[in-house]
């Protein structure tokens, strides 16, 4: 929900604060004092798009910032993650968006102080307001969200997941199938290159880590001479000099064994000595035999050469190590495999494919009786509504069209989606003796309004984060009619925040918070204000509403007892 908006230098506005909370927020005030503004704003906000004009007269910036309170869904966590919008880890989270606007074109937007475009602002608007105005109905006209609308009022949430799963399976062996259905003459050339690449490959005989092997017997090869010097000199200090170090090192033991006859504790070193003598003489006997074995091959040298090469060719061409090419080589097998086994693989596919299918269209007509089923109830309950707001003669109607039975056991996927087969669309009409149209091509703004606040309340909202501003629904009504759109936004305003914009009596009467709206000049300047009415505040804007501008007692008692039926 939306629960705080800061405005400045926005039209009018030098800088207002309002604190917003659950339930119905009513904005009333005079015509032109400002109302729109403080919608356009929540607009900015979504992700509209808005112009240095707005800025106040005088003024070099502006700024429009909201504080929200929402429970991410992992759609929105989603969106913060591609973005890198930092979002809190708990259910419940705070969502601060700013817009700057300045007179030298630099506008910014800021989510959670990061910076941001306007299309990602557009996107996370969406789980944050939804603004419904005289002429803002697109959604309401777009037949696609009727089956959404539908399936809400079904409770349709197991079924739809169902119908998901099942065509996320139907798509996944369509896929499978048409990679394995490649024209004829793409397969003969892929057949050519991957025998070729596998002979190849094979041909050479790469053993892993084969290179480095190699390459460890070059230096050695290269190095021979100094080799067999170093392991000479060594084995020469080891052993055969008259001084070796086992020659030294058994005198040293005698000596330590004549001193343990006098002093014990020299005799826990007697077993170290005789380790360290055994491994001398292997470390000698190895150095030496290493000397005796050493000898230089042009010839293996050379051959050395030619097998690195042809190594180095190879992990060139196929990824850069002998493991690369030998992953290159187990794929191009698979893939020949595959290839050459297509024909009978694409009937398996085939039969698979037609299996899942049959799968998936009983999972869509199990959801479409439902539907039918739901869509009956749905146009009596909206018709029933629809009386209360001055639409007695209203026809509301739930169209359904599923595609022919030949065209579901074809092979087509044209009528098939996540959501079923259905395609759904609301009929209207508004007078006696018309049948019902298509709701975008009958459906004034006013009774858009109303229809969109009908349907709203009749399916019950999933949008219950999601704060539901109406500007001015309740133009050209009053009366009767005006205390029913009051009440169906206070029944709405019990499943999500709902801000509205008004100029009825019988509306404001219901709010849970009402803000007044005034328009002041001073020394040429006009400014707006807006300032939350405590309760006799409330009776006395109410009874202005009801009277206009002279407000006489009886408008007072009967503003007093308006928000007193109201609750």
């Amino acid at each position: 929900m939306l629960a705080f908006l800061k405005v400045k230098n926005i039209a009018l506005i030098d800088e207002i604060e309002i604190e917003f909370r659950e339930g119905l927020n009513l904005l009333t005030g005079e015509t032109g004092s400002g109302k729109s503004i403080i919608v356009d704003s929540l607009g900015a906000l979504t992700g509209e798009r808005v112009t240095s004009d707005l800025i106040k007269s005088g003024q070099q910036s502006a700024q429009i910032e909201g504080l929200f309170l929402i429970k991410p869904t992992s759609a929105l966590r989603k969106i913060s993650e591609e973005t890198g919008i930092e979002l809190d880890n708990g259910d419940d989270i705070e969502l601060i968006v700013r817009r700057e606007l300045s007179n030298l074109g630099k506008n910014r937007i800021f989510i959670n102080n990061q910076l941001v475009t306007q299309a990602v602002l557009k996107k996370i608007g969406s789980f944050l307001v939804a603004i419904h105005g005289q002429g803002e109905h697109a959604a309401l006209f777009e037949p696609a969200n009727h089956l959404e609308i539908l399936d809400e009022f079904a409770g349709l949430s197991k079924e739809r997941k169902e119908v998901a799963e099942a065509y996320r399976k139907l798509t996944e062996a369509r896929a499978e199938l048409l990679k394995l259905k490649t024209s004829e003459a793409e397969k003969l050339q892929l057949l050519d290159v991957l025998r070729f690449q596998i002979n190849e490959i094979k041909t050479v005989g790469l053993i892993p880590d084969e290179d480095v092997e190699l390459g460890e017997e070059k230096r050695r090869q290269n190095n021979v001479e100094k080799l067999t010097a170093l392991s000479q000199e060594a084995y020469a200090l080891l052993y055969e000099n008259t001084e070796s170090t086992v020659t030294t090192l058994e005198k040293a033991a005698r000596k330590i064994d004549d001193l343990t006859e006098y002093e014990p504790k020299f005799g826990e070193y007697t077993e170290s000595i005789k380790t360290a003598l055994a491994v001398i003489e292997d470390l000698s006997i190895t150095a030496r035999d290493y000397r005796n074995h050493l000898e230089f091959s042009p010839e293996r040298l050379e051959e050395i050469e030619s097998r690195l090469a042809e190594i180095a060719r190879l992990t060139r061409k196929y990824g850069g190590s002998i493991e690369s090419v030998l992953l290159h080589l187990k794929d191009c097998e698979e893939r020949l495999e595959n290839i050459e086994m297509a024909e009978f693989r694409e009937k398996e596919l085939r039969d698979r494919l037609k299996l899942i299918r049959q799968e998936y269209l009983k999972t869509a007509d199990v959801i479409h009786q439902k539907r039918v089923a739901a869509a009956a109830k749905f146009e009596k309950a909206v018709e029933a509504n629809l009386k209360a707001v001055a639409l007695e003669k209203a026809r509301f109607a739930v169209q359904i069209e599923m595609p022919e039975k030949d065209e579901l056991d074809g092979e087509s996927f044209e009528n098939l989606s996540a959501k079923g087969i259905d395609s759904i669309e609301f009929y209207f009409s508004a007078n006696v003796g018309e049948s019902p149209k298509p709701l975008a091509r009958v459906a004034s703004g006013g009774e858009a309004s109303r229809l969109m606040l009908i349907l709203k309340t009749t399916a019950g909202t999933k949008d219950a984060e999601t704060t539901a501003v109406f500007d001015e629904i309740d133009a050209g009504i009053g009366g009767r009619v005006a205390e029913a759109v009051g009440l169906k936004l206070k029944t709405l305003a019990k499943m999500q925040q709902v801000l509205c914009v008004t100029h009825q009596p019988q509306v404001a009467s219901q709010a849970d918070r009402h803000f007044l709206i005034e328009k002041s000049m001073a020394k040429n300047r006009t400014t707006i204000a807006v300032r939350e009415l405590d309760k006799n505040e409330r009776i006395e804007e109410v009874a202005r509403m009801l009277a206009g501008e002279k407000i006489t007692n009886a408008a007072r008692e009967n503003a007093r007892e308006m928000i007193a039926a109201a609750g």
